[in-house]
């Protein structure tokens, strides 16, 4: 990335987990022209090719490996990956692009002249997609000046922790997948920027692997997460052994964190999960506690240094404390817009600035936000958002699906998970062929855990399937 950013060039964050059509529609709309290609994930660039209706600009592919930079244990470890684990699939790119292995790539780029490109603070570092209302998915447009300006706020908002902690050496536990902004600005770029040694997992959800590190590196001292992660090692006996002594910070974000999580947290671990506010049009952080507090609040926080939050109403007019409205947000790392989308970036842009977030909220008489609902539809799988209109369109298309409508129902493990609702004219549209399309088409955290057949689907007097209704049946 940062050679990326060094060349003058545009990044482009890719969830690796995407499968063909969803890389293909993400490929075709930002246009990016180069990609730098894990090899496991060759056969998934293939299949991209094939989606019809999309147009996809690449003529560069830069294949890595795992093995590629271990030195003399690379070829030891490809080959056990390739015999033993089976895990990369033979794959066939287009002719047209131009592909070369990494090590290459950094072999004949060593050959030539670095010339410095003229970079300002408004071209774009970054675009980061995220879903929109609709289920379209929106690149958001990040400067140079975004990035940086939000790396700043979080370094001046842990200013207060060295006055509590002596810290030599920041050392982050990064937990989170790095094309996911909460992780990239949170660990990556603050890590760089405040030299700090940044431990990556590549998979989280493997526990013993990961209370591995932390017994490995006890000297960890931030460690930033989501509410299952940090339920999931609570209930591991094992991670009640670790030594949490070194620890100053565990920051909370991409879900809401849960007070019985947090209570159990601070008695186990000595800290109190910090919980913050952000969007990926925010690049990400707009609100965090104190890193001070003493316990935990229930709340986001206050606005971070330069950025101002405001309710507002459905006219947008301000509401005074303790009134429910709309969350705006106002401040340096605010994006520009979303990419080739102008009627969308009108929509949560106005003419002051302030980006419309379509989450709901309050602030109190001290100045702390509260998120009182997420966007309407909108569901929350372990921190990962879930537009229903996606989902819902991959069901549509099997034949025998009459209608279908997706909903978000509470669940243990994950905060939320994705409930379907069919009805069919043709019995052999099962629950097991749904699911076989739905694992073919969306990435796991998208896909329906429950799955209801019914003769007929509620809806308004135009005709439009009422998901506030089968959401308060199914709590029912």
């Amino acid at each position: 990335m940062y050679g990326v950013l060094r060349a003058g060039y545009t990044v482009v964050s890719i969830n690796p987990l995407y499968t063909p059509r969803e890389l293909s529609g993400q490929l075709s709309d930002c246009g990016a022209e180069a990609i730098l290609l894990l090899e496991h994930f060759g056969k998934t660039l293939e299949d991209a090719f094939a989606i019809e209706g999309q147009t996809i600009a690449l003529k560069h592919v830069v294949i890595t490996s795992i093995a590629e930079m271990l030195g003399w244990k690379g070829p030891w470890l490809d080959r056990f990956i390739r015999t033993f684990k089976r895990k990369v699939v033979p794959y066939v790119l287009p002719n047209h692009l131009q592909s070369s292995q990494f090590s290459q790539a950094l072999e004949r780029g060593a050959l030539l002249t670095y010339r410095k490109p003229v970079v300002s603070q408004s071209d774009i570092a970054l675009l980061q997609y995220t879903g929109g209302t609709t289920g379209v998915s929106k690149g958001a447009i990040l400067t140079h000046c975004n990035l940086i300006a939000n790396v700043l706020q979080i370094e001046a908002w842990l200013k207060p922790i060295e006055q509590r902690k002596t810290i030599k050496t920041w050392n982050f536990l990064c937990a989170l997948p790095m094309y996911h902004i909460f992780a990239l600005t949170g660990c990556g770029l603050l890590g760089m920027r405040l030299g700090a040694r940044i431990l990556l997992v590549p998979n989280a959800r493997d526990l013993p692997n990961l209370i591995g590190i932390l017994k490995e590196f006890p000297e960890i001292n931030v460690f930033p997460g989501v509410n299952t992660l940090f339920q999931a090692l609570l209930n591991n006996p094992k991670f009640t052994e670790l030594d949490f002594s070194h620890w100053a910070l565990t920051i909370g974000g991409g879900m809401a964190v849960q007070r019985s999580v947090a209570e159990r947290w601070h008695a186990l671990t000595g800290t109190v999960i910090t919980e913050g506010y952000g969007l990926s049009e925010t690049s990400p952080v707009a609100s965090c506690n104190t890193p001070l507090a003493q316990e935990f609040t229930g709340s986001i926080g206050l606005p971070l240094p330069d950025t101002a939050m405001c309710i507002r109403d459905e006219d947008g007019k301000d509401l005074p404390a303790g009134e429910v409205g709309e969350i705006y947000i106002h401040g340096p790392q605010v994006m520009s817009g979303y990419w080739q989308q102008e009627h969308e970036t009108v929509n949560v842009l106005g003419q002051d600035a302030y980006f419309r977030t379509g989450d709901i909220g309050l602030m109190d008489e001290a100045g702390y936000f509260k998120i009182v609902d997420r966007k309407k539809d909108m569901i929350l799988v372990a921190g990962f958002n879930v537009y229903p209109n996606e989902v819902e369109d991959v069901v549509a298309s099997i034949p025998g699906v009459i209608e279908c409508a997706v909903v978000g129902v509470q669940q243990a493990s994950t905060g939320e998970a994705v409930k379907l609702f069919v009805v069919r004219d043709d019995l052999q549209v099962t629950e097991n062929l749904i699911m076989e399309v739905c694992n073919r088409e969306l990435t796991h955290y998208k896909r329906p855990t429950k799955v209801e057949f019914r003769e007929t689907l509620p809806k308004n007097n135009v005709g439009k399937i009422l998901r506030r209704v089968l959401r308060d049946e199914s709590k029912a």
